[in-house]
């Protein structure tokens, strides 16, 4: 029926239809060139020829790269890389304005390292001798490790914020193995007091026998002083620096019962004292990663020492602990706690670490159900995979706490299963909320029983870890 109402429609109006039809078909010629043509511009405008050379444009989803010297010194500086890399240079753009007889030209500028610029072939700095490095640009044509490794684990200037502030804690945290003594320490820094000085806590947890026996040392510090030299603190008698790659941490401390008895620093010797040392390997190390809510909610995490080696020892009430040859871990958190929960976990064997973990904000801050979990797997070169499809389950003990928690974590490089058993646990009741809430910090020791494949490696080993989560209270 439509064919023939087409036909009887073009034999009674013959030239009409005729052009008709050519305008409709060059219509959509045209219409499919332009769109082909598009995206022709498109793929040039990201070619790397167009940006100054190379083959390769790493770019961040937002206005540049976070954190792109630890890009360049370990991923770009894994063997693997660099051995079919001739070259790299990191650049950065951004808009200025020439002003000339009261009118303003907006333009586009656009920076970099020289002699890296020119490593990848750019045409613009080719044949230009006058433009060289300056003294600063080595810190980018040769990243420092340990230049690297003290920016990772910088301080933060709390946040402008009406709604959040009073929550506000940065802190350092290590835990160490060696045999079956195990510690774990932080460093922890609180909002401003009345004073405007920042409330801090040292507490170190050494497991012993039947439990955890803590011990603490306290203090208030300037801030100013705090974010400019940290990781470089001090708490009391307590006090953690980084000396190149190595974390010197000396401690001084008293037993948490005495301390709260005495309602204060208790007279006579402490109770602990001793120096720990944890080094740091390059590229084994967790960027920085940080969740963002409204009001200005902020949450950050960083893992500077994935699994280092340990040394020193403490002196505890008349006896002496050893940690040479042990393994220690450090990782670094910021942000506003209030009603903020988390789930957490880490464990190495051999050449591997692996941790995981998952933030609940707030719900005025953000949809505690559509953050992801985070997992990953780190060998002696650095990243092996990462997942951000991420399942925990806990089952709980009778005694409202986890007994056993199963993980799963998949993506395209990573199929992994872990299961713990948690052999300890630390109980610590939080204060109460301003909602009204009540929780339960755990802190867990659990044998993580690893299974699966990442990357090209098949895992299956049995090793003891920690883990960490929440519980209300009734």
């Amino acid at each position: 029926m439509s064919v023939r109402f087409a036909a009887r429609s073009f034999l009674a109006r013959p030239v009409r239809s005729a052009v008709l039809a050519f305008g409709f078909g060059f219509g959509i010629a045209v219409m499919a060139a332009l769109l082909g043509v598009g995206e022709v511009i498109l793929d040039q405008a990201s070619a790397p020829e167009l940006q100054g050379g190379g083959d390769v444009v790493i770019a961040g989803s937002g206005a540049g790269v976070d954190d792109a010297r630890y890009v360049i010194s370990t991923v770009l500086g894994d063997p693997q890389v660099a051995g079919q890399m001739k070259g790299f240079s990191p650049t950065r753009t951004t808009e200025v304005y020439l002003v000339r007889e009261g009118r303003r030209q907006p333009l586009v500028a656009r920076g970099g390292v020289p002699s890296l610029e020119r490593s990848i072939g750019d045409p613009e700095t080719a044949e230009i001798d006058a433009w060289q490095d300056a003294p600063g640009d080595a810190a980018w044509a040769e990243p420092d490790p340990a230049s690297v490794l003290r920016s990772l684990d910088r301080f933060h200037p709390i946040p402008e914020t009406d709604r959040w502030g009073h929550s506000w804690a940065e802190w350092l945290y290590f835990n160490g193995k060696r045999e079956e003594d195990r510690f774990y320490l932080s460093f922890l820094f609180g909002p401003r007091n009345e004073a405007g000085l920042r409330e801090s806590l040292a507490r170190l947890q050494l497991e012993v026998p039947g439990g955890f026996v803590n011990y603490v040392s306290f203090d208030a510090v300037d801030e100013a002083e705090l974010l400019r030299n940290a990781p470089d603190v001090q708490i009391g008698d307590s006090s953690v620096r980084l000396d190149g790659l190595t974390y010197r941490i000396e401690l001084s401390m008293y037993r948490e019962d005495r301390v709260r008895d005495a309602e204060g620093v208790p007279a006579g010797a402490p109770d602990l004292t001793g120096e720990i040392a944890i080094g740091a390997v390059p590229g084994r190390s967790v960027p920085p990663l940080e969740l963002n809510g409204a009001g200005n909610w902020v949450s950050g995490y960083v893992v500077p020492v994935m699994s280092g080696s340990l040394a020193g020892s403490l002196e505890v009430e008349g006896r002496s602990l050893s940690f040479d040859g042990g393994t220690g871990y450090h990782d670094h958190n910021w942000g506003f706690w209030e009603d903020v929960t988390w789930q957490w976990g880490q464990v190495a064997d051999g050449d591997l670490s692996i941790v995981y973990g998952r933030v609940f904000p707030p719900v005025a801050a953000a949809d505690p159900t559509r953050l992801p979990g985070f997992l990953g797997v780190f060998g002696p070169e650095g990243p092996i995979a990462v997942s951000t499809q991420l399942r925990i389950d806990e089952t709980d003990a009778g005694d409202g706490t986890p007994a056993r928690i199963e993980i799963t974590a998949r993506g395209q490089s990573i199929d992994l299963s872990l299961s713990l058993d948690v052999i300890g646990r630390e109980r610590s009741p939080q204060r109460r909320t301003p909602g009204g809430s009540r929780r339960e910090f755990i802190q867990m020791r659990a044998r993580f029983d690893v299974r699966g494949s990442v990357a090209d490696r098949e895992l299956e080993f049995e090793t003891v870890g920690s883990a960490e989560t929440f519980r209300e209270l009734e």
